[in-house]
């Protein structure tokens, strides 16, 4: 298998794996890390970058079409506000909200111990840029299979002032501020957001108020404080899924009633979340050789969802520590860089249902209490021999385990589960085969255990049954950039197979709950390329074209996966595309003038373990035009129009995947339409 990953990677490794800023230089591009940046052309792992051009082309109210652009990753949105987050992977496990891929924000763990991110609180404008890891990332990150996502937030070193307005169709309205200060050894951020919609189907409106400060503080030569903090309040409606009649009859209609059960309206079905987050690092340098870091980090989350059959109400809160310690030096042409840590979190979840009469929680017909336990231990080396050899070498030690206790309808004792300790391997290496060509290769394993919220689903039963899934990872890719740095192209191929999977599962009644099913094997291909056709020529009307492709091949199989008697071997993926291929152009002209479309082509979905529903391909386009830092004095003003969804496709955003009674389709907007403008003092 190793051999045939490599021949494959020589003949079709093709594309970039991150655009640049188009004012860097693409040898600029460096791959942050935790705390361990790599130049991108070097970097062992698969990682794309979406960088703050990146995100100044995309709408700036949702992250979903930013983070599809990155090859491997796939982001929904079921309704505005419910995002869902694949890498090279499916959503089995996520009917809402996001498993299996750990996150972090400025360093600090954003996916609780239970294994669950919200990363909807955030606004799009707290995101500074985004590095995204792909495949298993346990050595260093703990429990996911799928990858890490690490954000860093506006945090910038200027002084400046930023106000913004956007307004667009289906009662679009958001408005942001940002302050940022600098002095000589101390900088601060501080961010607000509101956002508003009335959604394109009924019962999908959304409101989000937001507010952020990231602050950093160089007390000494030696020594970094940073503290990072964000409030946010978030309600969103959920429509819920249709049959293909329905989606067909009125796309834009809510679930209707049944004889058995009543509608999305009826039961003022929706989200409500106030979440709080706050961080605290210390990074100190004894001397050039030995660093230290310690990051402490905390959060509360006060969750309501009233659903069709029932109305939960949740108290979440979290606390936790990551450390290491880290030894770097250089001897005979080889540096090393050792970093050896630990990351500790604990989760504790009260949990209520009640009954729902038209959005009013009435009697109690559930309670329970959780708290998860989830800790790690890693080590990871580094060798760069030569400057041209690069090899790391990491594993870590997980631990993971729940405490529960029931309250009602029947009195449980607390009592705890441990799952089995496990070891988390990774060996990666990249090597510089002239300046401009790197090849890189890797085996990992990662493992993920079961969530709270797949442990207590909404059958309201504790199911100590869930295994964790694991599985093994082999890759291989190929980075190439021309001399004069104007065209990056990166490809990778991979193998992952996946044993024990957790899926999740529905009953007629609309009530969910998880089992372990079996495993998959998926083969993948990633290639993405950025080419600067014409770059920074100052002295023509048009002075800057950069071309970007990327491509996403995804034959992913079950393998040995049975449910209810059926065996559904050697069925395609629940909930996976097989080519997804997002192409963009980017104009600059003179004066701050640009132009950027871009296309997204999807596959068909199989929307079921049987392969006997699919979702339709779709071709989506976007465009988006304005001019930047139009310098009025000391003011700079961008302005922007928009349009998304040009060829006014009817489709589905987020599939609800192995869906009751065949609702498995959340429409998504048809064409719409939007217009920014932005103050910098």
């Amino acid at each position: 298998m190793k051999q045939t990953l490599f021949a494959l990677t020589l003949l079709i490794s093709l594309s970039a794996s991150a655009q640049t800023d188009t004012v860097k230089k693409l040898n600029e591009v460096t791959v942050k890390g935790y705390y361990n940046p790599q130049p991108l052309l070097r970097a062992v792992g698969s990682v794309s970058m979406l960088d703050s051009n990146q995100i100044k082309n995309q709408p700036s109210t949702s992250l979903v079409s930013l983070v599809n652009t990155a090859p491997g990753v796939r982001m929904e949105e079921r309704s505005p506000g419910s995002y869902r987050l694949s890498l090279r992977g499916s959503l089995l496990r996520s009917p809402f909200g996001i498993r299996n891929v750990k996150i972090y924000i400025d360093n600090f763990p954003l996916t609780d111990a239970g294994g669950n991110t919200y990363l909807n609180a955030l606004d799009v404008a707290a995101v500074g840029n985004l590095e995204i890891y792909k495949g298993p990332e346990a050595s260093i990150f703990g429990a996911n299979t799928g990858g890490a996502l690490l954000i860093n937030s506006t945090l910038k070193k200027a002084n400046d002032l930023n106000l913004t307005a956007t307004a667009g169709s289906f009662g679009l309205f958001q408005q942001t501020a940002s302050l940022n200060q600098v002095t000589k050894n101390y900088n601060f951020n501080i961010t607000g957001a509101y956002q508003q919609s009335d959604g394109y189907r009924e019962n999908s409106a959304l409101k989000r108020r937001y507010i952020q400060t990231s602050h950093l503080w160089d007390y000494s030569i030696k020594g970094q404080l940073k503290a990072f903090l964000f409030y946010s309040d978030l309600d969103y409606q959920t429509p819920g899924g249709l049959t293909v009649a329905q989606f067909t009859a009125n796309p834009k209609a809510a679930r209707p009633a049944t004889p058995t059960l009543p509608g999305a309206i009826q039961q003022k079905a929706a989200i409500y979340n106030k979440s709080f987050f706050a961080g605290l690092s210390h990074n100190y340098s004894f001397n050039q050789h030995f660093k230290h870091v310690i990051a402490l980090f905390t959060s509360n989350t006060d969750f309501k969802n009233p659903f069709i059959t029932n109305y939960e109400k949740r108290k979440e809160s979290t606390v936790g520590l990551r450390t290491f310690i880290e030894f770097a030096t250089i001897s005979h042409n080889i540096k090393y860089n050792i970093q050896a840590g630990l990351e500790s979190s604990s989760t504790k979840s009260d949990i209520k249902n009640y009954g729902n009469a038209q959005g009013v929680a009435t009697s109690l017909t559930a309670s329970d209490d959780l708290k998860a336990h989830q800790d790690f231990g890693f080590l990871r080396v580094n060798f760069d021999i030569k400057q041209k050899l690069l090899v790391e070498l990491g594993s870590s030690l997980n631990f993971f385990s729940y405490d529960y206790e029931s309250y009602f309808p029947i009195a449980v004792a607390e009592k705890q589960r441990s799952f089995k300790t496990r070891l988390m391997p990774k060996i990666a290496a990249s090597y510089l085969i002239d300046s401009n060509l790197t090849f890189r290769a890797s085996v990992s394993k990662g493992y993920s255990p079961p969530t709270l919220a797949e442990v207590r689903s909404s059958d309201n039963i504790i199911n100590n049954n869930l295994q964790a899934e694991a599985g093994w990872n082999y890759e291989s890719g190929l980075r190439y950039q021309t001399k004069n740095k104007r065209f990056f192209t990166d490809g990778t191929i991979f193998y992952f197979q996946l044993r024990d999977a957790i899926v999740r599962r529905l009953n007629t009644g609309d009530v969910e709950y998880f089992i372990n099913a079996g495993g998959t094997k998926q083969l993948g291909l990633e290639l993405q390329t950025a080419f600067w056709l014409i770059k920074a020529n100052h002295s023509q009307f048009l002075n800057g074209l950069l071309i970007s492709n990327s491509f996403t091949y995804s034959h992913f199989k079950f393998q040995d996966f049975k449910n209810a008697g059926a065996d559904y071997g050697g069925n395609k993926l629940t909930g996976v595309p097989k080519h997804t291929i997002i192409s963009g152009l980017e104009f600059n002209f003179q004066k701050g003038i640009y132009l950027f479309a871009q296309h997204n082509y999807t596959s068909a979905i199989p929307l079921n373990d049987a392969n006997t529903v699919f979702a339709r391909k779709y071709h989506l386009a976007d465009l988006k035009a304005g001019i930047r830092n139009l310098n009025i004095g000391k003011t700079a003003i961008d302005i922007s129009l928009g349009a998304n969804n040009l060829f006014n496709q009817s489709y589905s955003l987020g599939n609800d995947l192995n869906a009751a009674n065949n609702r498995y389709f959340n429409t998504a907007m048809k064409r719409n339409y939007y217009a920014s403008l932005g103050i910098t003092l």
